[in-house]
């Protein structure tokens, strides 16, 4: 198993301190920037993914990185074992989901502060971004075609996140309803 870190041109870059730091609470020192906080959580992140593969005997590369102002960690499949991370996606990736949010409270353990971390699994989320994006751009057609409001299926949050930035590209407007496992996107024509 092995853990690298991506500086690709997808990085978002971060500003160098943010508004309030700049040295920790009475030592004098350099708080750290808002990059180096999201570089902590995806090494934080990385060991604990890496001793629950221990734990359950499967293999995978974790590639770390910061996007979109989150840190990002992705297990990779070995490419001799496809298929062999899939019980960590789960059924509509609900297991991915579980782990993420077990990820999250590990790193908020280490380091003390809340994680927005987004991990994906064997490319499940990379690819559930692509059919998402299309399912957007299908419900902006009809939108601008019909003229009223497209109701999607429910979503969770970051699969909402995604349809709304793909809507809002092409210049329409969305909003979420419902509660909890209803909550859904509504694509309406921009008024």
């Amino acid at each position: 198993m092995t853990t690298e870190g991506s500086t690709d041109g997808a990085v978002v870059d971060a500003p160098e301190a943010e508004a309030g730091e700049g040295t920790h609470a009475g030592t004098g020192e350099e708080a750290p920037t808002r990059r180096a906080r999201l570089e902590e959580e995806g090494d934080v992140a990385a060991d604990y993914l890496e001793e629950l593969l221990d734990i359950a005997d499967l293999d995978g590369d974790l590639d770390i990185d910061v996007e979109d102002g989150r840190a990002s960690v992705s297990v990779l499949e070995d490419e001799a074992a496809p298929g062999s991370l899939r019980r960590l996606v789960g059924d509509d990736g609900r297991v991915l989901e579980a782990l993420q949010e077990l990820t999250r409270l590990a790193v908020q353990a280490r380091t003390g502060e809340r994680s927005r971390l987004v991990l994906d699994v064997a490319g499940y989320r990379a690819q559930r971004r692509v059919v998402l994006t299309g399912l957007a751009n299908e419900a902006v057609e009809q939108a601008r075609a019909g003229g009223e409001a497209v109701h999607l299926a429910p979503m969770n949050p970051y699969e909402r996140k995604i349809v709304h930035d793909a809507v809002a590209e092409a210049g329409l407007r969305s909003e979420s309803e419902g509660v909890a496992a209803d909550r859904h996107v509504v694509v309406t024509a921009a008024s």
